[in-house]
């Protein structure tokens, strides 16, 4: 179930916690997508990625990962050939999912995503860093600005059966 936030709770709870975590391998493990909202510059919150996003984060000990968003709603392509799509269907595809894996860092009391790979060409290569809340349950984090002045802001939840590590 999707929680709903206000955009001063999620900002403040955001760039106010305390880094909780002494470790990257505290994050170790499979964490399922909650929300992927964005802030936008007059402190509103909207759905980013849909009001139903899927998606899946998994991180091991050593700090390695690989992280998919997707938009519930994209458009399902008319043919069984993915090469065969419209401009609109590659149009849903891409800009309905984010995907990226490399090595994660936790680095001055914020993550450090050190891309490898990633379904946005312009991101590999780089570090990106992220100021976030752990709560040994929940990981939230804010983005970097787009270049229109919004923030989007990704909540993750630990699958059940997966303890938090020391």
């Amino acid at each position: 179930m999707h929680e709903v936030f206000t955009s001063a709770m999620l900002a403040a709870s955001v760039a106010a916690a305390p880094a909780q975590l002494s470790s990257i391998d505290e994050l170790a493990g499979t964490w399922t997508l909650v929300a992927a909202d964005l802030i936008k510059t007059d402190g509103s919150v909207v759905r980013d990625y849909g009001n139903a996003p899927k998606g899946l984060l998994v991180i091991d000990s050593g700090g390695r990962y690989s992280l998919q968003i997707f938009k519930a709603e994209r458009v399902h392509f008319a043919s069984a050939d993915k090469g065969a799509g419209t401009d609109a269907e590659f149009r849903s595809a891409v800009l309905g999912s984010s995907t990226h894996c490399g090595q994660m860092r936790l680095d001055g009391g914020q993550l450090h995503f050190h891309i490898e790979g990633a379904s946005f060409p312009n991101w590999e290569g780089t570090v990106q860093k992220r100021n976030f809340e752990f709560t040994g349950e929940q990981l939230r984090y804010l983005v970097p600005a787009r270049s229109d002045g919004t923030v989007p802001v990704s909540v993750w939840r630990r699958l059940a059966g997966q303890a938090a590590r020391p």
